[in-house]
């Protein structure tokens, strides 16, 4: 999966808000059919959601488009699937897997629909919202070759709150143990990491706390639900022009020092041997898919 910085949800029944929501500047956008569209309206808001999936990729080809689909034990997810699974989605926000059983079911529908529909390619962002999911993280994230994002929840008022029982706190201590195991199943799945969610509309200064807090721990993006959210997210989460020299640099003492026989030495003061030159290799990567992203949504 792309390493989107920011993933913006909005209610795939109002395809009035996609404008400001790609206006925003979002790597990737979530229409949900799910928790925000009330149950009466959920059938219509298929058929909405798949004319808004076409009118986003008629000016913007490289947003990734994902939509939020009703879980499986409602038995709505075949329906959703079979409405939304249309040329320019990029794939499915899959909720409620709590094994990889669940992973695999949901496998089973999108083989069925793309074939049907002329669609391949899709991929799955996992949220994690229960404490069975949590237990079984690493199953998930290896399930299927169709995973290619899983969240670690930090969600004040959602799912994850009330599954485990924790108070909210804008420090986070609270989710560490689980975010932190999610983090490593992703890490070993070798598929992004996402993070979530400040709930906080107006504290824009939390929110770049908070998002600074989960990069350090690991994650590499983080769920939106307002567009004034955005920008920060996307700012916190794109390598600043400082670290870019930095690793460049290092790549680059580490490469010549290796020429002439040496596997250690000092670079601005810091000892580097081959460990820090691979991380600066992984890193500079990474920033340059970013940098990527950002040029090929200009």
């Amino acid at each position: 999966m792309r390493p989107y910085r920011s993933v913006l949800f909005l209610p795939g029944h109002r395809p009035s808000w996609v404008g400001k929501a790609l206006a925003a500047g979002a790597d990737a956008l979530v229409l949900d059919l799910e928790d925000s569209v009330p149950a009466g309206e959920k059938e219509a808001a298929r058929a909405t959601v798949a004319e808004s999936i076409g009118r986003i990729r008629e000016t913007h080809a490289d947003v990734g488009v994902f939509v939020r689909v009703n879980p499986l034990d409602t038995k709505l997810t075949g329906g959703d699937l079979e409405a939304v699974v249309v040329p320019g989605l990029t794939g499915v926000f899959a909720p409620k897997i709590e094994r990889a059983t669940d992973v695999l079911r949901y496998d089973a529908l999108l083989d069925h629909f793309e074939t049907r529909n002329g669609v391949s390619g899709l991929e799955y962002i996992v949220p994690v919202e229960t404490v069975g999911a949590i237990h079984n993280c690493r199953e998930v994230a290896t399930a299927s070759a169709r995973v290619g994002a899983m969240i670690g929840p930090t969600a004040e008022h959602a799912d994850i709150a009330r599954a485990v029982g924790y108070e909210w706190t804008p420090e986070g201590t609270e989710t560490l143990y689980h975010r932190s195991r999610i983090l490593l199943a992703c890490r070993e799945a070798g598929i992004h990491a996402l993070t979530g969610l400040w709930e906080d509309l107006a504290d824009l200064d939390g929110l770049r706390e908070f998002a600074r807090g989960g990069r350090q721990l690991g994650f590499r993006g983080m769920i939106a639900i307002h567009p004034s959210h955005v920008p920060v997210i996307n700012d916190v989460f794109s390598p600043s022009a400082a670290d870019v020299e930095f690793y460049s640099g290092l790549v680059e003492a580490y490469e010549k020092a290796a020429a002439e026989g040496t596997g250690a030495l000092r670079y601005r003061g810091v000892h580097i041997d081959r460990a820090h030159y691979d991380k600066a290799v992984d890193w500079l990567a990474r920033a340059e898919a970013i940098a990527s992203n950002e040029k090929s949504g200009d």
